[in-house]
């Protein structure tokens, strides 16, 4: 009889626990297994909420959340991931480099402006600064095998984040916006010059 008891206890918690898991899930029948996943993986995951802290910190709400978490997600941790995204985004900070100081001096030398933009890009000493600032080290997914706080990997999804504005709006120009206002914190270049 006490077997019975115990057997029927375990049951019973295996299924008020798969209750509680479930209940917040509002699936229909007919739904694609594909989107039940996403929903269970959403519900129960920091990972948007990391999203929206994130936006609020650069002052900018996507329109496509995905591009977001495409800019957040590196390659060890899958094949849709933040490089092109990064790549965009470099291009658009270095233009944005180029454009404050030359119009701030437009016979500023070739030499001074490269020096100007490699400092401001640079990996090790202000990318991967801004994205620690960011706490983006506590966002990008990365498998397990790799080390999210590395300079390249901070500084890859910092850059990201610029180029996923881009795409969101269809406009470098309001990535160059978000991106003064993150690096300097004022909004424009002035701290930089």
């Amino acid at each position: 009889m006490r077997k019975m008891e115990r057997g029927s206890t375990v049951w019973l918690s295996i299924l008020v626990l798969t209750i509680a898991v479930f209940a917040p899930l509002q699936i229909k029948a007919g739904d694609d297994e594909d989107e039940v996943m996403k929903q269970m993986i959403t519900s129960y995951s920091p990972f948007p909420t990391a999203l929206e802290t994130l936006q609020k910190q650069i002052k900018y709400s996507f329109q496509h959340i995905d591009l977001l978490r495409r800019a957040m997600t590196h390659a060890s941790f899958s094949e849709e991931n933040n490089r092109a995204l990064s790549i965009l985004g470099t291009s658009i900070i270095e233009t944005s480099i180029s454009l404050k100081y030359i119009q701030n001096n437009i016979d500023i030398s070739s030499k001074v402006l490269n020096r100007k933009i490699a400092e401001i890009s640079n990996v090790e000493t202000s990318c991967s600064v801004d994205g620690m600032s960011l706490g983006l080290h506590k966002v990008v997914r990365v498998s397990h095998k790799t080390n999210v706080t590395s300079p390249a990997i901070l500084c890859g999804a910092f850059r990201a984040i610029f180029g996923a504005i881009a795409l969101d709006t269809g406009k470098s120009d309001d990535a160059t916006v978000v991106f003064w206002n993150v690096h300097t914190g004022t909004g424009g270049v002035s701290a930089e010059l």
